[in-house]
């Protein structure tokens, strides 16, 4: 009896390791770096005036839900995704280059999709890296 209830726990001790290796992985992200040719890209429309508010008006359509109205990464849908958000007032973020923005939002990754068909004027997509810069 001492026997079988050894290998019982022993079994549950192990399932519990196992899950728990499987969960602390799954939170942990990996950082994200942009391809060299994104780093090094530079922004056409960098000293461009959004005279328009274009950057805003496709934040708010497109950005919003997740990232939050002043790009916190506290939006309504953010606790709804497995992947961190990250927060555009963080001089961490603003460190980045145009270019390594750009890659992050039009081809995404994981639960940050990509916008490159859905805002498919390149003006348009700087204006919204430009605006993002600006949190």
């Amino acid at each position: 009896m001492k026997k079988q209830l050894f290998i019982i726990s022993a079994i549950l001790l192990g399932s519990f390791v196992l899950i728990s290796m499987t969960v602390l992985k799954s939170n942990t992200q990996e950082p994200w770096k942009a391809p060299a040719k994104y780093e090094k890209m530079s922004n056409p429309y960098a000293d461009t005036a959004d005279d328009g508010n274009i950057g805003k008006m496709l934040y708010m359509k497109h950005c919003k839900s997740c990232h939050g109205s002043k790009g916190k990464g506290d939006g309504p849908k953010a606790d709804s995704v497995d992947t961190e958000i990250g927060d555009f007032t963080e001089d961490a973020f603003k460190e980045q280059s145009d270019g390594a923005l750009y890659y992050k939002t039009f081809i995404g990754r994981d639960d940050m999709p990509s916008f490159k068909k859905k805002i498919t004027d390149e003006k348009d997509q700087w204006m919204v890296i430009n605006y993002i810069k600006k949190l």
